[in-house]
C-alpha cells in the first residue's frame, strides 16, 4: 500500500537531523542504566561492610566511589538535561512539519472531501500520544534492557541457584501484565477516534455560535457537546484504568516474586551456601531490573504499536485521494478558456450543470447570472479543478484542465469566495499570505484594491483577529482583491464576493474588481445594477444548470428573455 511508504517517511522525521541528540540521549539512557547497577553493588558492599563480612572492601575506598558516582550522576543528569528534550522537540517538531507540508500538496477538489477533524486530532492528541508511547518508551526501553542485562549477569555471578529461583518466579508477573497488556492499544486507537469526533463537534459548536444564537438552540447544542465530550472521557477512563491494572498487577506480582526470593535467600544464607546478607538484599534489589521491565514489556509493545498505528492512520490519510502532479505546465492565460458540452453531478445526485458550452476570452470580463440553484458557483468550482469529474471538455489555452499541473493551475487562477479567510495577523500579512514581495509592488497592490484607508488609520501591522473579527466584509474583500494582484493571477474568479455587503460597499467592491486590467474576471452576481452589467464584456445567464442566454448588457435586454425578466424583477 502507498502509505505504508508515507508511514516510513513519517517515522523516518523522529531521526531526520537529530541523530547528534539521539546518540547524546542514547548515551545518557546506557549510563543510566549502569548507574543503576554499580549502585547495587556499592549496596551490596556497603551492608556486608557493616555486617563485618569477608571480602568486603574497606570504608573509605567506598566513600571514594561513591563520591566518584555522585559526580557522574551530576553529570549524566545534566548531558540528560540537554539532550533528551532537544531531541524530542526536533522530532515532534519535525514529524509535524512533513505532515502538514504533505497535507498542503492535497488538491482543493481532494481536500473538500475530507474531515479536518482527523487531521486536527492527528496533530495534537496523537501527536502528545506518539511522543508518550513511542519516542520517550524507546529512551526508557534502552535504560531498562541494559539494567535487565547488567542485573541478569550480576546474579549469576553472585548465585547462579539464587539466579535460576528468580527468573522462575518472574514468570508470575509477566503472566499478570500479559492478560491486560495488549488490551492497550484497542482502547488508544479508540480514544484517537473519539478524540476526532470531539474536535469536529467542538469546532462546529464554536463555528456555528450566531446560528445556535439566533436559532436559540444553545440546550441542543450544549447536548451535542456534551455528548462527544462524555465519549471521549469515558474512552480515557477506560485507557487510565488499564494502564493502572497492568501496574498494579505488575506491582503485587513483582512484590510476591521478590518476598519470594528474599525467604529462599535468607535460608541459604543460614543454610551456610556462602551468601553474605549484603547479597541476599542486592539479589532482591535486583530482581526489580528483572520484574519491572518484563511486567512493563507487554504495556510498552502494546503502546509502542498503538503509537504506530496512529502514524499509520495519519499516513493513510495524507495518501487519500492524492495523485502525482505531473501535468502540462502553462505560464498563464493568453487566448481563453473554453467549456465544450459540460455536464456535472455531484455523487449520488442529478446533474448540477447540463451540456455547457461557452468562451471566456484572455483579458474580459464576464458575469455569470442566475436563480439560486442555476450551477452558478459549480461552473467556477469545475473552473478551479475543484472536481475533474465532469463530462465534456474544459479547455485553457487548448489544453484540457485534467492535463494541466495543479501546481500550475493555482498560479494561473485566483478566487475570491463570499466568505474570505482572514488568518489572525496583520493586514500586511494577510495581503501577502505571509509571502515575500517587493515593498514597490505590496504598496501598489494596497492602492489598487482601495486599502489606502485602513492601512494609513490603523497600520500594515493592524492585527485582523481571529476569522478577521477587526475588519469590516467589505475590508476583507478588499483584502483578497489585494492577495489576487500581488499574486498576478491570469484568471480571477469571483462567487458571490458581495452577497454579505451593504449596496455601497457591494458595488465599490464589484467595480474596483472590474476596473482591474490585464487579467480574466469571472464573477458570479446576484447584484444586478445597470451600471456595473453594461461595463462586462459578457454576462453568462444560467437556467437549471444549462446557458439560457449570453450576450452584453444591452443585447440581453433587448431579447426580452429571461435575464430581463431577472433584470426587471431586481429593480
Amino acid at each position: 500500500m502507498k502509505h505504508k511508504s508515507l508511514k516510513k517517511q513519517l517515522i523516518a522525521q523522529f531521526y531526520h537531523r537529530n541523530i547528534q541528540y539521539l546518540a547524546l540521549a542514547v548515551f545518557g539512557a546506557l549510563i543510566s542504566g549502569t548507574l543503576n547497577l554499580i549502585i547495587s553493588w556499592i549496596m551490596q558492599q556497603l551492608i556486608d561492610t557493616a555486617s563485618g563480612a569477608p571480602g568486603a572492601l574497606p570504608f573509605w575506598m567506598l566513600a571514594k566511589i561513591s563520591a566518584c558516582l555522585i559526580v557522574l550522576c551530576a553529570a549524566l543528569f545534566l548531558l540528560d538535561f540537554v539532550s533528551r528534550p532537544r531531541f524530542m522537540e526536533r522530532a515532534m517538531r519535525q514529524y509535524k512539519d512533513f505532515a502538514f507540508q504533505k497535507l498542503t500538496e492535497k488538491s482543493i477538489s481532494t481536500f473538500r472531501d475530507e474531515e479536518t477533524a482527523t487531521y486536527l486530532s492527528a496533530l495534537t492528541n496523537d501527536a502528545a500520544s506518539i511522543e508518550t508511547d513511542y519516542l520517550e518508551q524507546q529512551l526508557s526501553f534502552i535504560t531498562k534492557t541494559v539494567t535487565f542485562t547488567g542485573a541478569l549477569a550480576m546474579m549469576l555471578w553472585y548465585s547462579p541457584l539464587m539466579t535460576a529461583i528468580a527468573i522462575g518466579v518472574t514468570v508470575l508477573p509477566l503472566a499478570a501484565a500479559l492478560l491486560t497488556g495488549n488490551r492497550l492499544q484497542a482502547v488508544e486507537q479508540r480514544v484517537s477516534e473519539r478524540n476526532r469526533d470531539f474536535t469536529s463537534a467542538l469546532h462546529d459548536c464554536l463555528s456555528g455560535f450566531s446560528v445556535v444564537k439566533s436559532f436559540k438552540a444553545e440546550k441542543e447544542i450544549f447536548r451535542l457537546f456534551a455528548e462527544s465530550n462524555q465519549a471521549l472521557e469515558g474512552e480515557k477512563f477506560s485507557k487510565r484504568r488499564i494502564k493502572i491494572l497492568v501496574n498494579m498487577i505488575g506491582t503485587i506480582a513483582g512484590v510476591l516474586a521478590q518476598l519470594g526470593v528474599f525467604l529462599v535467600g535468607a535460608y541459604l544464607a543460614l543454610a551456610g551456601y556462602g551468601l553474605t546478607p549484603g547479597v541476599v538484599i542486592v539479589f532482591v534489589n535486583l530482581m526489580n531490573f528483572l520484574i519491572q521491565p518484563i511486567a512493563e514489556l507487554p504495556g510498552l509493545l502494546a503502546s509502542r504499536k498503538a503509537a504506530l498505528g496512529l502514524v499509520d492512520k495519519l499516513a493513510a490519510a495524507l495518501e487519500k485521494n492524492t495523485s502525482a502532479d505531473d501535468g502540462k505546465e502553462l505560464s498563464g492565460l493568453h487566448k481563453d478558456i473554453r467549456l465544450e458540452n459540460v455536464s456535472f453531478g455531484y455523487d449520488g445526485e442529478k446533474e448540477v450543470l447540463h451540456g455547457i458550452s461557452t468562451v471566456f476570452e484572455a483579458g474580459k470580463a464576464y458575469a455569470v447570472v442566475g436563480g439560486s440553484g442555476s450551477g452558478k458557483s459549480t461552473l467556477l468550482q469545475l473552473l478551479m479543478a475543484g472536481n475533474t469529474g465532469y463530462e465534456g471538455n474544459i479547455f485553457m489555452d487548448g489544453t484540457e484542465l485534467r492535463r494541466i499541473s495543479l501546481k500550475s493551475l493555482y498560479e494561473i487562477i485566483s478566487a475570491i469566495q463570499q466568505n474570505v479567510f482572514v488568518f489572525q495577523a496583520s493586514v500586511k500579512d494577510n495581503i501577502t499570505m505571509f509571502r515575500d514581495f517587493p515593498e514597490e509592488e505590496i504598496v501598489k497592490a494596497i492602492q489598487r484594491a482601495h486599502l489606502n484607508k485602513i492601512i494609513t488609520e490603523r497600520g500594515e501591522n493592524y492585527l485582523c483577529g481571529e476569522g478577521g473579527n477587526g475588519l469590516s466584509g467589505g475590508e476583507k474583500q478588499r483584502i483578497s482583491i489585494a492577495r489576487s494582484l500581488l499574486k498576478k493571477s491570469s484568471v480571477l474568479l469571483a462567487d458571490e464576493v458581495t452577497a454579505a455587503l451593504d449596496a455601497q460597499t457591494a458595488y465599490q467592491v464589484t467595480s474596483d474588481i472590474l476596473d482591474l486590467q490585464g487579467m480574466t474576471r469571472i464573477m458570479v452576481t446576484h447584484t444586478l445594477e445597470e451600471n456595473l452589467l453594461r461595463r462586462y464584456d459578457g454576462i453568462l445567464v444560467l437556467r437549471d444548470g444549462r446557458i439560457e442566454e449570453t450576450g452584453c448588457f444591452d443585447e440581453l435586454m433587448q431579447k426580452k428573455g429571461y435575464f430581463y425578466a431577472l433584470f426587471t424583477v431586481a429593480q
